[in-house]
């Protein structure tokens, strides 16, 4: 199995309130940075989506990715690759447990292969970069009027 990177963070929001940012994917480009364009191409008969494209500028690196999302209750969503440009396989996972008054801790969980050659160490450099952005970035979502 692949080595996976990992952080968390607490916000101060509902576990509600952080998984409907978290859901709502047509605002990623105001909040993600490297999400340029989002586009829900599927979704469930809760209308949460299940397969969503995603056009990525992360500077050096750009790519138009397919990932197809799993919903596990209110507060656990996951995801696969099911197509992309530059990546071999992404597999990523937000859980939202509630935390302190009315806060909310959000583990991220993230997986990348990418197709060109990278060593082990720089790609779990990488991956948690984008995870601390990710979260810093849905942070300030959330907590911000």
């Amino acid at each position: 199995m692949a080595e996976h990177t990992s952080s968390s963070i607490t916000i101060e929001a509902a576990p509600a309130d952080v998984m409907a940012v978290i859901a709502d994917f047509a605002r990623y480009p105001d909040w993600t940075g490297e999400v340029k364009e989002a586009e829900v191409l599927k979704t469930d008969e809760r209308g949460r989506a299940q397969e969503v494209r995603l056009v990525m500028d992360a500077g050096a690196i750009k790519d138009d990715q397919t990932l197809a999302y799993t919903w596990a209750g209110d507060n656990e969503v996951s995801w696969t690759l099911v197509k992309s440009q530059m990546l071999r396989s992404l597999d990523g996972s937000y859980l939202l447990a509630p935390a302190g008054q009315g806060g909310t801790e959000v583990t991220y969980r993230l997986t990348v292969d990418v197709k060109i050659p990278m060593l082990g160490m720089i790609k779990r450099k990488a991956e948690k970069v984008i995870i601390d952005r990710a979260l810093a970035g849905l942070k300030k979502r959330v907590e911000t009027p």
